[in-house]
């Protein structure tokens, strides 16, 4: 990602500097905890588009796990 162009971008919502997470292809805002994707080396500025850093990809999991058991011995029980 070209060094200038991280200088001139800012977050879409706090307007605040975004961190350039080579790895995962991110620009990273620390205040909104929101990780917005580089996909074919563009920048995605959406806020729509962002993920939530806040957001463990194993809650959703636990949380939907927890309703389907509980569905699920609804109806054996």
């Amino acid at each position: 990602m070209d060094t200038r162009l991280l200088d001139i971008l800012v977050c879409p919502l706090c307007k605040g500097p975004l961190k350039y997470d080579k790895d995962a292809q991110e620009l990273i805002c620390a205040p909104d905890r929101l990780a917005y994707p580089i996909r074919d080396g563009i920048p995605i500025m959406w806020a729509e588009e962002a993920r939530d850093l806040n957001a463990a990809p194993g809650a959703a999991a636990d949380t939907s796990a927890g309703t389907s058991a509980g569905s699920s011995a609804g109806p054996a029980a």
